[in-house]
C-alpha cells in the first residue's frame, strides 16, 4: 500500500496532519507513506520514522513549473490513495492528476468534482466546535476507525543534543511572534508579563530569523529573569526539542503552539483576536487558554488574523491581564 498526504499550507498547518501519518501507519504498518509540503517546511518531517520520502513543492520560484513536475513525478509512484488536506485549486490539481487508486479530499476544493472521494468540510464555531485534527480524521476514517490521532514530529538524538546547553536550570520559552498582527500579544504586553516571571528561571525566546528585533527588544527590557534570544538559532525540530521539557511554553495562535502539541509539552495559548473554537487549539495534556475575560462585541474580527485592530483599540490583547499567564506558570 502506498500513500500520498498533501499539505503545502502553512507549518502549523503541516504539524497537525502529521496526525494522519500516525493514523495510517497504526493501520497500515508496512506501507509507503509519503508527505509533500511547501519548500522550507520540509525540515519539520526530518527523522519521521513513519514516512518514506519528503516531496517538495518549490512554490516561490516557478511555481507552476514545478507544479508540472510534481505531477510527473507523483504518477510515476503509483499511489493506492493520494489524501489531500488542502481546499486550494493547485492542490486539487495534483489531486486530481496524481493517476492515485483512490483521491480523496475536501468538497470544498475546486476540483473536488474530479475526487473519488469528496468529504464535506464543515467550519468550527463556537456552537459546533471542531478541531483541525478531527476535520483531518475524516479523510481517512472509513478505511481506518473513528479514532483521533495526535499530532507529533519527531526530534533526533542530535536534535536534543543541541538544546541540552539550554536545560541546565528551569525555564520558560516564548515565543512572541505571529505573521499575523492581531493573533500576536504586543511586545509590551510580554514584557510586562516577563517582569512578572520568577527569577529563578530562564526566559528563552523561540522564533524565525525574521523574530530577532522583536525578541531584542523584549531581552533588553531590564527583566528580573534571565533572557535569551534564540530566535534564528535553533531548527524546527531543536525548538520542539526545548518546549518538550519546559516549566511552561508561552505562545501565540500560531504554529509554536503545534510544536508543542507535538511533544506534548506544556503550553499556555494567547488567544486575541481569534478564538480556541475555530478549531486549532493546543492539544497538549498540560494545556492552557488565556484570553480576554469581558466579552467583547468586536470579537472574533474574522476567522484570521489581521494586519491592524480594524477599531484601532486592540482590546482582545490589552485587556489580557499578567496574572492570567502567571497563574498557568504555577498550575
Amino acid at each position: 500500500m502506498k500513500f500520498l498526504i498533501i499539505q503545502t499550507a502553512f507549518i502549523g498547518d503541516v504539524v497537525l496532519a502529521t496526525g494522519i501519518v500516525e493514523k495510517l501507519h497504526r493501520h497500515f504498518p508496512e506501507a509507503q507513506i509519503d508527505f509533500l509540503v511547501r519548500k522550507g517546511n520540509e525540515g519539520l518531517l526530518h527523522n519521521h520514522p513513519y514516512l518514506h520520502e519528503v516531496l517538495i513543492w518549490e512554490k516561490k520560484k516557478g511555481k507552476l513549473k514545478n507544479l508540472w513536475k510534481l505531477i510527473r513525478q507523483i504518477r510515476k509512484r503509483r499511489y493506492d490513495k493520494v489524501i489531500n488536506v488542502q481546499r486550494f485549486t493547485a492542490t486539487g490539481i495534483l489531486t486530481a492528476f496524481s493517476g492515485a487508486g483512490q483521491k480523496i479530499g475536501f468538497d470544498k476544493n475546486p476540483l473536488s468534482w474530479l475526487f473519488d472521494k469528496k468529504i464535506k468540510h464543515v467550519i468550527s464555531d463556537v456552537n459546533h466546535p471542531i478541531h483541525e485534527v478531527d476535520r483531518n480524521n475524516d479523510l481517512v476514517r472509513d478505511f481506518t476507525n473513528d479514532e483521533v490521532i495526535k499530532p507529533h514530529l519527531y526530534p533526533s538524538k542530535q536534535d536534543a543534543a543541541a538544546v541540552q546547553v539550554y536545560k541546565k536550570h528551569p525555564y520558560i520559552t516564548i515565543s512572541p511572534a505571529s505573521v499575523w498582527f492581531t493573533k500576536q500579544f504586543p511586545k509590551d504586553k510580554w514584557i510586562s508579563f516577563a517582569k512578572q516571571v520568577p527569577a529563578n528561571y530562564t526566559i528563552y525566546l523561540l522564533g524565525a530569523p525574521g523574530d530577532v528585533a522583536l525578541a531584542e527588544a523584549i531581552r533588553t527590557a531590564d527583566l528580573p529573569a534571565t533572557v535569551v534570544n534564540l530566535c534564528g538559532k535553533l531548527s524546527f525540530l531543536q525548538s520542539a526539542a526545548l518546549m518538550k521539557d519546559a516549566a511552561m511554553n508561552y505562545v501565540n495562535d500560531s504554529a509554536p503552539m503545534h510544536f508543542a502539541s507535538s511533544v506534548n509539552a506544556p503550553v499556555t495559548a494567547v488567544y486575541c483576536s481569534t478564538l480556541p473554537s475555530f478549531g486549532f487549539g493546543p492539544l497538549s495534556d498540560k494545556r492552557f487558554i488565556v484570553e480576554v475575560q469581558a466579552p467583547l462585541s468586536c470579537r472574533p474580527c474574522g476567522l484570521h488574523g489581521k494586519a491592524a485592530c480594524p477599531l484601532g483599540h486592540f482590546k482582545c490583547a490589552y485587556e489580557i491581564g499578567d496574572a492570567q499567564l502567571l497563574e498557568t506558570l504555577n498550575s
